[in-house]
Protein backbone atom coordinates (compact mmCIF):
# COMPACT_ATOMS: atom_id res chain seq x y z
CA UNK A 1 0.00 0.00 0.00
CA UNK A 2 2.93 2.54 0.99
CA UNK A 3 4.38 1.88 -2.69
CA UNK A 4 0.60 2.62 -4.38
CA UNK A 5 0.08 6.13 -2.45
CA UNK A 6 3.87 6.84 -3.43
CA UNK A 7 2.58 6.31 -7.09
CA UNK A 8 -0.62 7.97 -6.84
CA UNK A 9 0.71 11.60 -6.50
CA UNK A 10 3.49 11.04 -9.00
CA UNK A 11 0.76 9.82 -11.43
CA UNK A 12 -1.57 12.74 -10.87
CA UNK A 13 1.43 14.78 -11.45
CA UNK A 14 2.35 13.78 -14.72
CA UNK A 15 -1.28 14.16 -16.38
CA UNK A 16 -1.64 17.51 -15.00
CA UNK A 17 1.49 18.88 -16.97
CA UNK A 18 0.36 16.42 -19.75
CA UNK A 19 -3.19 18.81 -20.12
CA UNK A 20 -1.57 22.14 -19.37
CA UNK A 21 0.69 21.42 -22.04
CA UNK A 22 -2.04 20.37 -24.54
CA UNK A 23 -3.47 23.65 -23.82
CA UNK A 24 -1.67 25.45 -24.64
CA UNK A 25 -0.52 23.53 -27.91
CA UNK A 26 -4.24 23.92 -28.64
CA UNK A 27 -4.64 27.55 -28.87
CA UNK A 28 -1.85 29.02 -30.93
CA UNK A 29 -3.86 32.01 -31.75
CA UNK A 30 -3.82 33.07 -27.59
CA UNK A 31 -7.88 32.96 -27.97
CA UNK A 32 -8.76 33.93 -24.24
CA UNK A 33 -10.65 30.12 -23.82
CA UNK A 34 -10.02 27.46 -26.40
CA UNK A 35 -13.64 26.31 -26.53
CA UNK A 36 -14.76 25.99 -30.01
CA UNK A 37 -18.55 26.95 -28.86
CA UNK A 38 -20.43 28.56 -25.96
CA UNK A 39 -19.02 27.63 -22.55
CA UNK A 40 -19.76 29.54 -19.71
CA UNK A 41 -21.46 32.38 -21.57
CA UNK A 42 -18.86 32.81 -23.60
CA UNK A 43 -18.33 31.99 -27.52
CA UNK A 44 -14.18 31.43 -28.02
CA UNK A 45 -13.31 32.43 -25.29
CA UNK A 46 -15.21 35.82 -25.49
CA UNK A 47 -18.23 37.34 -23.64
CA UNK A 48 -18.61 40.16 -26.88
CA UNK A 49 -17.48 41.04 -30.14
CA UNK A 50 -16.35 44.08 -28.49
CA UNK A 51 -13.75 42.22 -26.89
CA UNK A 52 -11.62 41.01 -29.96
CA UNK A 53 -8.58 43.42 -30.34
CA UNK A 54 -9.92 46.75 -29.22
CA UNK A 55 -6.96 48.69 -29.11
CA UNK A 56 -6.83 48.10 -33.18
CA UNK A 57 -10.60 48.77 -33.49
CA UNK A 58 -10.49 52.19 -35.06
CA UNK A 59 -13.44 52.44 -36.66
CA UNK A 60 -17.54 51.27 -35.38
CA UNK A 61 -21.16 51.27 -36.83
CA UNK A 62 -23.30 49.51 -34.17
CA UNK A 63 -26.43 50.95 -35.79
CA UNK A 64 -28.08 50.81 -31.90
CA UNK A 65 -29.69 53.99 -31.70
CA UNK A 66 -27.57 55.79 -34.03
CA UNK A 67 -25.80 56.39 -37.00
CA UNK A 68 -22.79 58.03 -36.57
CA UNK A 69 -19.57 56.39 -36.03
CA UNK A 70 -18.98 55.39 -32.58
CA UNK A 71 -15.26 56.16 -31.98
CA UNK A 72 -15.57 59.36 -33.60
CA UNK A 73 -18.71 60.13 -33.24
CA UNK A 74 -19.59 61.57 -36.51
CA UNK A 75 -23.15 61.65 -38.24
CA UNK A 76 -23.63 61.36 -41.59
CA UNK A 77 -23.54 64.10 -43.65
CA UNK A 78 -26.82 63.25 -46.31
CA UNK A 79 -28.38 59.90 -46.10
CA UNK A 80 -31.50 58.42 -47.85
CA UNK A 81 -33.86 55.57 -47.64
CA UNK A 82 -32.46 55.15 -44.68
CA UNK A 83 -33.70 53.51 -40.38
CA UNK A 84 -32.54 52.00 -37.30
CA UNK A 85 -35.01 49.07 -37.23
CA UNK A 86 -34.94 45.84 -34.64
CA UNK A 87 -34.02 42.67 -35.71
CA UNK A 88 -30.02 43.51 -36.16
CA UNK A 89 -26.96 40.90 -35.43
CA UNK A 90 -26.72 43.17 -32.06
CA UNK A 91 -29.76 45.33 -31.13
CA UNK A 92 -30.74 47.36 -34.09
CA UNK A 93 -29.76 47.94 -37.45
CA UNK A 94 -29.36 50.17 -40.84
CA UNK A 95 -32.24 49.39 -43.05
CA UNK A 96 -31.41 50.92 -46.97
CA UNK A 97 -34.34 50.45 -49.25
CA UNK A 98 -32.84 52.10 -52.37
CA UNK A 99 -30.80 54.35 -49.71
CA UNK A 100 -27.26 55.26 -48.13
CA UNK A 101 -25.25 56.68 -45.59
CA UNK A 102 -22.51 59.66 -46.70
CA UNK A 103 -20.06 60.61 -45.00
CA UNK A 104 -18.00 64.00 -46.16
CA UNK A 105 -15.88 63.99 -43.14
CA UNK A 106 -11.86 62.90 -43.59
CA UNK A 107 -11.95 60.16 -40.72
CA UNK A 108 -8.31 60.34 -38.72
CA UNK A 109 -8.39 56.70 -38.89
CA UNK A 110 -8.46 56.12 -42.77
CA UNK A 111 -5.55 58.36 -43.50
CA UNK A 112 -2.77 57.53 -45.01
CA UNK A 113 -0.38 56.77 -42.74
CA UNK A 114 -3.05 55.55 -39.86
CA UNK A 115 -4.69 52.41 -42.42
CA UNK A 116 -1.65 50.49 -43.99
CA UNK A 117 -3.11 47.04 -42.99
CA UNK A 118 -6.67 46.75 -42.06
CA UNK A 119 -9.64 44.39 -41.20
CA UNK A 120 -13.24 45.61 -42.78
CA UNK A 121 -15.99 43.30 -41.01
CA UNK A 122 -19.64 43.96 -41.36
CA UNK A 123 -23.08 41.47 -41.27
CA UNK A 124 -24.86 42.27 -44.13
CA UNK A 125 -28.77 41.41 -45.51
CA UNK A 126 -28.90 42.17 -49.13
CA UNK A 127 -31.90 41.56 -51.47
CA UNK A 128 -31.22 41.97 -55.33
CA UNK A 129 -31.23 46.02 -55.83
CA UNK A 130 -32.36 46.01 -59.79
CA UNK A 131 -29.99 44.15 -61.56
CA UNK A 132 -26.88 46.39 -60.19
CA UNK A 133 -23.91 46.28 -58.23
CA UNK A 134 -24.19 46.44 -54.63
CA UNK A 135 -21.91 48.66 -52.72
CA UNK A 136 -21.58 47.46 -48.96
CA UNK A 137 -18.61 49.93 -47.86
CA UNK A 138 -16.76 52.30 -49.52
CA UNK A 139 -13.57 54.71 -48.61
CA UNK A 140 -14.24 57.24 -50.96
CA UNK A 141 -12.34 59.73 -52.85
CA UNK A 142 -14.23 63.14 -53.38
CA UNK A 143 -15.24 63.26 -57.50
CA UNK A 144 -13.42 59.98 -58.42
CA UNK A 145 -15.32 56.96 -59.38
CA UNK A 146 -13.41 54.36 -57.61
CA UNK A 147 -12.75 54.76 -53.61
CA UNK A 148 -9.32 53.74 -51.79
CA UNK A 149 -11.40 50.77 -51.11
CA UNK A 150 -14.87 49.31 -52.27
CA UNK A 151 -16.51 46.60 -51.24
CA UNK A 152 -18.51 45.32 -53.81
CA UNK A 153 -21.19 42.24 -54.47
CA UNK A 154 -21.85 41.60 -57.99
CA UNK A 155 -25.55 41.40 -57.72
CA UNK A 156 -26.00 42.93 -61.27
CA UNK A 157 -25.71 39.28 -63.00
CA UNK A 158 -27.32 37.10 -60.16
CA UNK A 159 -29.82 37.63 -57.38
CA UNK A 160 -28.73 37.90 -53.73
CA UNK A 161 -30.41 34.65 -53.11
CA UNK A 162 -28.19 32.72 -55.88
CA UNK A 163 -25.24 31.06 -53.49
CA UNK A 164 -24.15 29.18 -56.72
CA UNK A 165 -23.06 31.75 -58.68
CA UNK A 166 -23.17 35.31 -56.67
CA UNK A 167 -19.54 36.70 -56.15
CA UNK A 168 -18.38 39.25 -53.75
CA UNK A 169 -15.46 41.34 -55.79
CA UNK A 170 -13.65 44.24 -53.09
CA UNK A 171 -11.28 46.36 -55.10
CA UNK A 172 -8.32 48.72 -53.87
CA UNK A 173 -6.03 51.72 -55.52
CA UNK A 174 -2.87 51.34 -55.11
CA UNK A 175 0.75 53.62 -54.23
CA UNK A 176 1.11 53.47 -58.32
CA UNK A 177 -2.51 54.88 -59.07
CA UNK A 178 -3.71 51.43 -60.28
CA UNK A 179 -6.62 48.86 -58.87
CA UNK A 180 -6.04 45.85 -57.38
CA UNK A 181 -9.25 43.21 -56.55
CA UNK A 182 -10.00 39.69 -54.84
CA UNK A 183 -13.23 37.83 -56.21
CA UNK A 184 -14.63 34.28 -54.74
CA UNK A 185 -14.41 32.52 -57.92
CA UNK A 186 -13.99 29.22 -59.59
CA UNK A 187 -10.11 27.81 -60.23
CA UNK A 188 -9.59 25.86 -62.94
CA UNK A 189 -6.48 24.18 -61.46
CA UNK A 190 -6.60 22.41 -57.52
CA UNK A 191 -2.45 21.73 -58.10
CA UNK A 192 -2.02 26.15 -57.96
CA UNK A 193 -0.19 26.59 -55.28
CA UNK A 194 -2.96 29.76 -54.48
CA UNK A 195 -5.94 27.29 -55.17
CA UNK A 196 -9.03 28.27 -52.91
CA UNK A 197 -12.07 26.31 -53.13
CA UNK A 198 -15.11 28.19 -54.97
CA UNK A 199 -17.03 29.18 -52.03
CA UNK A 200 -20.21 31.67 -51.19
CA UNK A 201 -21.72 32.04 -48.01
CA UNK A 202 -25.62 32.24 -47.76
CA UNK A 203 -27.08 35.57 -48.69
CA UNK A 204 -30.30 36.96 -49.21
CA UNK A 205 -32.84 39.37 -47.84
CA UNK A 206 -33.49 37.57 -44.60
CA UNK A 207 -30.30 36.12 -43.99
CA UNK A 208 -27.67 37.93 -42.02
CA UNK A 209 -24.67 37.53 -43.38
CA UNK A 210 -21.05 37.73 -42.20
CA UNK A 211 -18.60 39.61 -44.55
CA UNK A 212 -15.36 40.88 -43.89
CA UNK A 213 -11.54 41.34 -45.76
CA UNK A 214 -8.08 41.70 -44.57
CA UNK A 215 -5.26 43.17 -45.98
CA UNK A 216 -1.40 42.66 -45.23
CA UNK A 217 0.95 45.67 -46.10
CA UNK A 218 3.75 43.89 -45.44
CA UNK A 219 2.96 40.81 -47.81
CA UNK A 220 -0.37 42.36 -50.20
CA UNK A 221 -2.32 39.97 -49.02
CA UNK A 222 -5.66 40.75 -49.75
CA UNK A 223 -8.09 38.33 -48.39
CA UNK A 224 -12.03 37.91 -48.47
CA UNK A 225 -14.12 35.94 -45.66
CA UNK A 226 -17.75 34.95 -45.47
CA UNK A 227 -19.26 33.38 -42.64
CA UNK A 228 -15.74 32.59 -40.79
CA UNK A 229 -14.86 30.98 -44.32
CA UNK A 230 -11.46 32.43 -46.44
CA UNK A 231 -12.62 32.52 -49.98
CA UNK A 232 -10.66 34.84 -52.02
CA UNK A 233 -9.45 33.30 -55.33
CA UNK A 234 -6.78 35.84 -55.32
CA UNK A 235 -5.13 36.92 -52.44
CA UNK A 236 -1.37 37.64 -53.12
CA UNK A 237 -1.61 41.31 -54.83
CA UNK A 238 1.56 41.97 -54.74
CA UNK A 239 4.03 44.74 -53.14
CA UNK A 240 6.08 47.90 -54.19
CA UNK A 241 3.77 50.04 -56.70
CA UNK A 242 0.40 47.55 -55.92
CA UNK A 243 0.25 48.09 -52.41
CA UNK A 244 -2.85 49.68 -51.06
CA UNK A 245 -2.62 53.31 -50.58
CA UNK A 246 -5.25 55.35 -48.51
CA UNK A 247 -5.82 58.26 -50.56
CA UNK A 248 -6.76 62.01 -48.85
CA UNK A 249 -9.04 63.48 -48.57
CA UNK A 250 -11.57 60.53 -48.02
CA UNK A 251 -15.19 59.99 -47.22
CA UNK A 252 -17.22 57.31 -46.67
CA UNK A 253 -20.22 55.74 -47.90
CA UNK A 254 -22.15 52.81 -46.64
CA UNK A 255 -24.79 51.51 -49.35
CA UNK A 256 -23.41 53.24 -52.40
CA UNK A 257 -20.78 55.43 -54.34
CA UNK A 258 -20.94 58.75 -55.27
CA UNK A 259 -23.31 57.63 -58.75
CA UNK A 260 -25.98 56.71 -56.33
CA UNK A 261 -26.21 59.85 -54.57
CA UNK A 262 -27.61 63.11 -55.71
CA UNK A 263 -25.81 65.66 -56.68
CA UNK A 264 -22.06 63.69 -56.55
CA UNK A 265 -22.28 62.29 -59.60
CA UNK A 266 -18.95 61.43 -61.18
CA UNK A 267 -19.37 59.68 -64.35
CA UNK A 268 -22.19 58.12 -66.71
CA UNK A 269 -21.35 54.72 -64.69
CA UNK A 270 -24.72 53.51 -63.85
CA UNK A 271 -22.82 50.12 -62.44
CA UNK A 272 -23.96 50.69 -59.20
CA UNK A 273 -27.42 51.15 -57.34
CA UNK A 274 -28.36 52.63 -53.68
CA UNK A 275 -28.20 49.53 -51.40
CA UNK A 276 -31.78 47.88 -50.50
CA UNK A 277 -31.33 45.73 -47.33
CA UNK A 278 -29.48 45.93 -43.99
CA UNK A 279 -26.29 46.32 -42.75
CA UNK A 280 -25.16 46.00 -39.19
CA UNK A 281 -21.97 45.91 -36.96
CA UNK A 282 -19.26 47.25 -39.11
CA UNK A 283 -16.04 47.24 -37.17
CA UNK A 284 -12.40 48.56 -39.19
CA UNK A 285 -9.56 47.62 -37.52
CA UNK A 286 -6.09 49.08 -38.34
CA UNK A 287 -4.29 45.12 -38.33
CA UNK A 288 -4.64 41.55 -39.67
CA UNK A 289 -7.59 39.44 -37.37
CA UNK A 290 -5.60 36.45 -36.73
CA UNK A 291 -7.69 33.57 -38.51
CA UNK A 292 -9.11 32.21 -35.07
CA UNK A 293 -10.39 35.76 -34.43
CA UNK A 294 -11.63 36.48 -37.54
CA UNK A 295 -13.87 33.23 -36.73
CA UNK A 296 -14.66 34.04 -33.08
CA UNK A 297 -16.18 37.42 -34.52
CA UNK A 298 -18.59 35.56 -36.83
CA UNK A 299 -19.55 33.20 -34.08
CA UNK A 300 -19.82 35.72 -32.00
CA UNK A 301 -22.67 37.67 -34.41
CA UNK A 302 -24.35 34.04 -34.76
CA UNK A 303 -24.96 34.36 -30.80
CA UNK A 304 -25.86 37.91 -30.72
CA UNK A 305 -22.94 39.14 -29.06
Amino acid sequence: MKTIKNIIPAVLAVFVITVSSCQKDGNPNNLPDVSPSTYEGKVDGYTSSEEVYPTNLVAYWSFDGTKNEIKSNTAPTSSANDALVAGGVKGQALSLNGGYLYYATQFNAFKTEALKSFTVSEWVQIANNGSKRTMIFQLARPGIFNGSLNFSINTQSFPASNTTDLKIQPTFTTVGGGTQDNINTKRDNPGDPNYVPYLVPAFGANVWTHLLLTYDSTTGVFNIWGDGMKMGAFSNRGVGNSLFKSYEPGEVIIGGNYNTIPGKTVSANTDFAAMTGKVDEIRVYNTVLPDAHIKALYNLGKAGK
